[in-house]
């Protein structure tokens, strides 16, 4: 028989009832799981707004968590959660099944690890999967990345940046929080030396792409890249896209490790401008 996971830490339980409070005078209707199974793909809300509902599925081990994220999820009339995942193998079963836009899942998901779970959906069919972490420090950053996570995010957050990484995810883009952005580049700073896996992949990239691949390990957007270099959005758009198909790199997070690794991106430097 399987252990049943931990509870949550005080500190765990202190988020939760603030995100109860911020949440407490939206109303949110009950599913039970069968109707979540059978819920078509997509559909759209609003007469006038014809927005595409973005599919969530969350994947946490507490159960009190989960259903602190399902709420503030659920209030918003553009979000819908399909169901919920307590172990690794039932995320990758479920993402399976219900085909979700978007994956929350848990560093420390109990059952199969959370980054070879990422890996297993992100392999499948390409789905976005944000992975929540209760700590800064936590080791999981960097292969989560590698693995095909598309964004990362502390626990400790303000409810509306959740709902914007769901959003930002949800339309392609990739999203790190700033303290983990900052992680990322202080495990990268403290290498010796760039671990570049194929020095010809770096030579393939015109000295515009090699730019723009460093930009984008500093965080900018395509609209940032664009103003920076005095470009066009779509000519930033156009770079970023040819650099990650020949770097082989299906997610933007994937771009940042590479430039880091491939010494494209400074960490010290891009640890200074992040401060």
């Amino acid at each position: 028989m399987q252990a049943a996971p931990p509870g949550p830490s005080p500190h765990a339980t202190d988020q939760l009832l603030r995100l109860r409070d911020r949440v407490s005078s939206m109303t949110v209707s009950t599913v039970d799981s069968a109707a979540i199974a059978t819920r078509p793909p997509m559909r759209l809300v609003g007469a006038s707004e014809a927005r595409s509902v973005i599919r969530v599925l969350i994947a946490e081990g507490q159960a009190l968590v989960r259903a602190g994220v399902r709420v503030l999820l659920e209030a918003q009339e553009n979000i819908e959660v399909v169901g919920e995942a307590a172990t690794g193998e039932d995320a990758v079963a479920l993402a399976r099944r219900l085909c979700p836009d978007v994956v929350l899942i848990d560093a420390l998901l109990p059952g199969l690890d959370s980054v070879e779970a990422t890996g297993r959906m992100f392999a499948e069919r390409s789905v976005a999967v944000m992975l929540l972490t209760a700590s800064e420090n936590e080791q999981r950053i960097v292969p989560a990345l590698r693995a095909g996570a598309r964004g990362l995010l502390v626990k400790d957050t303000e409810p509306a940046e959740l709902l914007r990484a769901v959003e930002i995810l949800a339309r392609g883009d990739a999203l790190l929080s700033p303290s983990l952005t900052r992680r990322l580049i202080a495990e990268l700073a403290a290498r010796p030396e760039p671990l570049c896996p194929d020095p010809e992949l770096v030579e393939d990239l015109t000295a515009r792409e090699r730019e723009v691949v460093g930009l984008v390990a500093l965080g900018f957007s395509n609209s940032d890249i664009a103003q920076r270099l005095v470009i066009t959005g779509a000519t930033a758009k156009a770079h970023v896209s040819r650099a990650m198909l020949k770097l082989d790199a299906r997610t933007r997070a994937q771009l940042v490790v590479f430039a880091y690794e491939s010494g494209l991106a400074l960490p010290r430097a891009a640890a200074r401008q992040c401060r």
